[in-house]
């Protein structure tokens, strides 16, 4: 039997109870860590936190993030005392179907939930994006002295074992990010057993050679040490600060100190047990009133006078600089919508540039109009064209808060999950770019964005096999498939400037949902038929059959060019083809079917997809595809598309084939002539038939009847 060091206070004890009730009624859920954790909870919320639960979205409140997303039942169980909307019902509705206490905490369904968590080390690297954000924000409205918060959070020993940690605590630690406070649960359990089984390394000396400040809670039921180590985070001038807190995962458990009571509930006899030791003699779901009255006196009151605080400051901004007032506000209210360019930039048919040059261009031109606009990419700026120009491009860095170009490193994973918390922040539109093959390292991040329905930018250049001599290993096959795959994202593969242009205005049009922009390193035409109006629908027809349409060649991104090319290649044989640029699926999906069926062609057979990457998804729209599935080539882009069969010709052949027409000019005359020719001389002379042969049998008798007549008459002459 595990006995509790300290005998911790009413409200810790409430917590652990609730968390057993919480797990034991759904039969499901992990109180191991939310029972050892709860006292850092407690302690963080009565002595520190500054939130306003009447006001969950309150801009100036203190943000938490519990990265160890599993122990969700100890989050709600916090919030409930602490006066969040979440009733007691909610709590006995944990894990049931359209709660708002969903298994892992979802920052859409729960009031007081400050990120989507779950994937373990995501929450970490989400709060040092808000942490990034709000040293950001108060460097860019100065005039707003009384903004700044202290960003939390608590993590477990998944989350530093995942990769993704090491990149956020580099980072961070890099950039000096003083007002983030991370705690660590060092129960020494995982799921499959004890921690050294698998992991051995000494996490002070770790975060210590990340630039990190780190402190010890030799014991986790000790609320004056936790008290007093927060307090000298807090202090902090330099660096972020670990605090590492020894506790006893599932602590009065039977079970306790054991991976037993990691993932499975306790059950009725042994949460009473538990409660027990706590000296907790209260019924399942019943909390004394001296609890809530403590959450109420102290994380209440400490609300509402930070909350009227804020309210006064922010009322005399308005009146004494209505200027610097509205600025702040646009930015956190994302006014981005009406401050993007008006016009869409003119661009002339034929102009002839890769549209990662042209997404340069325009993020430039929108950084200039959105100044809350900020990002950067994983040590690829020059490459994916994401480093900003002027007097707004200059670094963020520790030395210069206003900078808004980001220099994330090597590290797309944290870089992702960075993002995601810089807009869950928010006060910042955002952007990060890398190449689309590394987009798989962004996975886990990109799909907690669209769960979190943040309107997150990505920018992802090199975007076929066509970028050439890198070979196999850098050029994409199954990642936009794996882009398209992913629910409540938008991804745009523009086919030239003009729709480059569209995919960007849209995508900063976009609130709810993540954007990808898949830009070729190669340069593209401008071309004929192009424009904002028809491409802002995600689909449109940007070559039209001359009189009776024969098939439907449907591509995106620089395979819309090959598809015009082609379209002349068939013109020749009187093949009347149409072609259908679609750079969105997603948007071109939410069309009405009349205008889907009016752009693509009403015979689903007589269409081919066209893109240079893995036909996977391609087969709702057409019937044919003309993609690749395999592995690509180190070679310059000409070579490789010749090798891969990648020509306009081959798919005008495709298309013919398709149709079941044979083209009339032979391969090899056009290749070899006089092989033609010495190719016929050798063939066998033509089998006649038996009339033919009677007709040459008589006429040749008919001959020799007259040659013998003329022979008799020259010997009488």
């Amino acid at each position: 039997m595990s006995k509790p060091i300290l005998q911790a206070p009413l409200s810790v004890n409430a917590i652990r109870a609730l968390v057993i009730d919480v797990t034991n009624k759904a039969n499901s859920g992990h109180p191991g860590m939310a029972i050892g954790s709860a006292t850092i909870l407690y302690t963080l919320f009565t002595k520190y936190l500054v939130a306003n639960p009447e006001k969950p979205d309150w801009v100036n409140r203190d943000r938490f993030v519990l990265s160890a997303g599993h122990a969700s039942a100890l989050l709600y169980s916090t919030l409930h005392l602490a006066g969040y909307n979440i009733t007691m019902d909610d709590l006995k509705a944990f894990r049931q179907l359209n709660s708002i206490t969903p298994g892992h905490p979802e920052v859409t369904d729960t009031p007081g939930v400050d990120a989507t968590t779950g994937p373990l080390g995501q929450g970490l690297a989400q709060a040092v994006g808000m942490a990034l954000a709000e040293e950001a924000i108060r460097a860019q409205h100065p005039e707003v002295p009384f903004f700044g918060h202290y960003t939390y959070c608590l993590v477990g020993d998944g989350c530093l074992q995942e990769g993704i940690s090491q990149e956020a605590i580099s980072f961070a630690g890099n950039q000096k990010l003083k007002k983030l406070i991370v705690f660590y649960d060092a129960n020494k359990v995982t799921l499959d057993g004890p921690l050294d089984l698998s992991f051995s390394e000494d996490v002070k000396k770790r975060f210590q050679a990340s630039g990190w400040n780190v402190l010890v809670v030799k014991n986790g039921n000790n609320v004056k040490d936790l008290t007093r180590k927060i307090a000298r985070a807090r202090r902090s001038k330099q660096k972020p600060t670990l605090i590492i807190v020894s506790t006893i995962i599932g602590q009065g458990s039977r079970k306790a100190g054991t991976s037993a009571v990691h993932g499975s509930p306790l059950g009725q006899d042994d949460g009473s047990y538990a409660k027990g030791t706590y000296n907790y003699p209260y019924a399942p779901f019943e909390i004394p009133n001296e609890v809530y009255s403590e959450f109420a006196s102290t994380f209440g009151e400490r609300a509402k006078k930070a909350e009227k605080d804020w309210a006064d400051k922010i009322a005399n901004l308005e009146n004494s600089n209505n200027r610097a007032y509205k600025a702040f506000m646009a930015a956190f209210t994302d006014n981005s919508h009406e401050l993007i360019f008006d016009e869409i930039p003119e661009y002339t048919d034929g102009f002839n540039e890769s549209t990662r040059k042209t997404s340069g261009t325009i993020l430039n031109m929108v950084h200039n109009e959105v100044p809350f606009l900020m990002g950067g990419s994983a040590d690829v700026a020059s490459s994916v064209m994401t480093k900003i120009s002027g007097l707004s491009g200059t670094d963020f860095t520790p030395e210069n808060r206003g900078g808004r170009n980001i220099n994330f490193g090597i590290r797309e994973a944290a870089m992702a999950a960075i993002q995601n918390g810089m807009l869950l922040h928010g006060g910042l539109r955002t952007y990060v770019g890398t190449f689309l093959v590394f987009s798989d390292y962004m996975k886990n991040a990109i799909r907690v964005a669209a769960l979190s329905k943040v309107p997150a930018i990505y920018l992802f250049s090199h975007d076929t096999v066509a970028l050439g001599e890198d070979g196999p290993t850098h050029q994409p096959i199954e990642q936009l498939a794996m882009l398209r795959a992913t629910p409540n994202i938008n991804v745009w593969r523009p086919a030239d400037a003009r729709e480059t242009a569209t995919a960007w205005k849209q995508a900063i049009l976009s609130k709810e949902t993540p954007t990808a922009l898949i830009l070729s390193r190669q340069n593209l035409p401008t071309l004929v038929g192009s424009n904002y109006q028809n491409a802002k629908k995600g689909g449109y027809i940007i070559s039209k059959e001359d009189k009776k349409l024969d098939f439907t060649l449907i591509a995106t991104g620089s395979e819309v060019s090959l598809a015009l090319k082609a379209k002349e290649e068939l013109l020749k044989d009187k093949i009347d083809v149409r072609v259908v640029s679609l750079p969105s699926m997603e948007i071109f999906k939410t069309q009405d079917e009349d205008y889907i069926n009016e752009v693509l062609g009403k015979d689903y057979n007589k269409r081919i997809a066209i893109e240079l990457l893995s036909p996977f998804g391609w087969h709702e729209f057409a019937k044919h595809t003309f993609t690749i599935n395999r592995f690509g080539l180190s070679a310059p882009m000409k070579d490789v598309l010749e090798s891969l069969e990648y020509t306009p010709e081959a798919l005008a052949n495709k298309v013919r084939e398709i149709l079941g027409i044979k083209k009339e000019v032979k391969k090899e005359l056009k290749e070899d002539p006089k092989k033609e020719v010495k190719e016929e001389t050798k063939e066998e002379p033509k089998k006649e038939t038996e009339e033919e042969t009677k007709e040459v049998v008589k006429e040749e008798t008919e001959k020799e009847i007259k040659e013998e007549i003329e022979k008799e008459v020259e010997v009488k002459e």
